[in-house]
């Protein structure tokens, strides 16, 4: 709403800084940094009064021994201030007149409402498992299928959805309907990887830093006509304004990270994570670097193979590859402390996005 305000830069020259998406970027950015970070003493006290609690979280999805009895009283739900800073940032400093915005802001807020449910289950109704994971399956792809329904309104967008990008290739390599499958499945699994990294303070929020901030490069490339050229990226009209949503989940971030950081105040549970992991998601599937995904969120990726490879091994051959998974638990059983863990997990973050970034030039 505050690019209106671009409207009145004849009667006072600086308002045309709000035409230009780099300001609001920043400004959507600071914004939930400001936000989440000032917000959050009065979150935990109310988590707190109400009980909001992890003990019941942590039970039975931790070995016993690496359960920290002192977060066993850390309020949890603390995503609910995190993606709420986020989408008051997003609807303040977003221009909300075509199809990306509303599509990005409805998204983030509907995975956030799924992991409300899980993680209502599991503290208020003192159910360990939370929401059954064929619901929370059902949900998260019902949801992930609106995401894309609401990108195909838009005419530019349709056509873009239909052509698989691959790193290092100057053209789409596929052009099929078969690919909203493959976008389908690239929601659910972002949703579900970051869920998965959730688990040391900081770990999650920081490589989701890491994530967002290359794609809201990848996103202002390819909404810049000349830009998209130079680099042979698809020109996608009005993504910039994927810019803006993504430099306030950075920024959401960030100020979370001031309560999370070990030792954390509160957690995010579920109602952050999938909401992260959706975000993350919804910016891949834009900007038509899905693939690239795999890169970007490496540290993700460890986490989810981490434990398709446990399970699998061990459901075929009755042994386990890894000590404990997701894999930052082997890491731990292995005699790393959380922070040499979360540190090296972020390192690990930072050169993925950097491997990301390389790829615009190697075409």
């Amino acid at each position: 709403m505050l690019y209106l305000l671009g409207e009145f830069s004849d009667v006072f020259g600086p308002l045309r800084l709000f035409d230009y998406v780099t300001f609001r970027a920043g400004g959507a950015a600071l914004t939930a940094l400001l936000i989440v970070l000032f917000g959050g003493p009065a979150t935990v006290r109310a988590l707190r009064r109400f009980n909001v609690r992890a003990a019941e979280r942590l039970e039975g999805l931790v070995p016993a021994e690496f359960i920290d009895k002192a977060k066993a009283s850390t309020p949890c739900m603390g995503g609910l201030l995190l993606i709420g800073g986020v989408i008051v940032s997003s609807l303040l400093w977003t221009r909300l007149d075509g199809v990306i915005p509303p599509v990005l802001i409805g998204g983030v807020f509907g995975y956030a409402a799924i992991g409300f449910i899980d993680d209502y289950l599991k503290v208020a109704r003192h159910n360990r498992d939370g929401l059954a994971a064929r619901w929370k399956f059902l949900l998260l792809a019902l949801l992930s299928a609106a995401v894309l329904a609401g990108f195909n309104c838009s005419a530019d967008l349709h056509d873009l959805l239909l052509q698989l990008q691959l790193p290092f290739c100057k053209e789409p390599v596929l052009s099929s309907y078969w690919l909203f499958a493959f976008e389908l499945v690239v929601l659910l699994g972002s949703a579900n990887a970051v869920n998965l990294t959730d688990g040391k303070d900081g770990l999650a929020t920081g490589c989701t830093i890491f994530c967002c901030l290359v794609y809201a490069g990848f996103a202002y490339f390819a909404g810049h006509m000349i830009f998209a050229k130079y680099l042979e990226l698809p020109f996608i009209p009005g993504i910039a304004e994927a810019v803006v949503f993504a430099s306030a989940v950075v920024g959401g971030c960030i100020g979370f990270l001031w309560h999370n950081c070990h030792p954390a105040a509160m957690f995010m549970g579920d109602t952050g994570s999938l909401a992260l992991g959706g975000a993350v998601g919804m910016l891949a599937v834009l900007t038509r670097q899905e693939v690239l995904l795999l890169i970007v969120g490496g540290v993700f990726v460890l986490e989810a193979l981490s434990v398709i490879i446990q399970v699998g091994s061990f459901r075929l051959t009755g042994r386990r590859v890894f000590l404990c998974t997701p894999i930052h638990h082997h890491f731990e059983r292995k005699g790393w402390t959380e922070t040499q863990i979360v540190v090296r997990f972020w390192i690990l973050a930072g050169i993925f996005a950097l491997m990301a970034l390389a790829t615009l030039k190697l075409r």
